[in-house]
């Protein structure tokens, strides 16, 4: 629901409503429309490239501290051997990585093909992540647990029965 304020100036005439009807309406949207071609241009300066095209303000926060050193960069090698990079706090877990991967993969394909739907069920039952051999297995294992600190690498493989 919108509502429109009308601030009078001392010596101007404020009872004219014809004039008024619909002026702060027009107004939010002015300031939407700049806001958001602010915010464009700023995403695509190529400092902020690491900053996703639709930011959640969770996205923001994370960024803002991995720059202030509570938060690490993790770069998941992919079987193909193209890797792709998440920030995730220093006090994630393995499941808060899997999140992070999943929505950089899901910006990354939302960006480049549309509408996809990834079974991520079955990404998981299927593949697994492996830090310095060690399959990260338990969700509720801590990052760090595994030694896995800022530009640490992770890799994917294949989860054999």
């Amino acid at each position: 629901m919108d509502v429109s304020v009308t601030v009078g100036i001392k010596g101007e005439d404020n009872n004219n409503d014809e004039n008024n009807v619909g002026t702060g309406y027009n107004n939010n949207n002015v300031k939407k429309a700049r806001l958001h071609s602010m915010l464009a241009a700023l995403l695509d300066d190529p400092i902020l490239a690491d900053v996703p095209k639709k930011p959640a303000l969770s996205d923001v926060d994370t960024l803002i501290s991995l720059e202030l050193g509570s938060a690490m960069r993790i770069s998941v090698l992919k079987l193909d051997h193209t890797s792709i990079d998440v920030a995730v706090m220093n006090s994630a877990t393995v499941k808060d990585l899997k999140l992070a991967i999943k929505k950089k993969v899901n910006d990354m394909e939302q960006s480049t093909m549309g509408h996809r739907h990834i079974s991520w069920k079955h990404v998981w039952a299927n593949f697994s992540l492996s830090y310095h051999n060690e399959k990260l297995l338990d969700d509720n294992s801590a990052l760090q647990d595994y030694g896995m600190r800022n530009n640490s690498q992770v890799f994917s493989s294949i989860t054999f029965p």
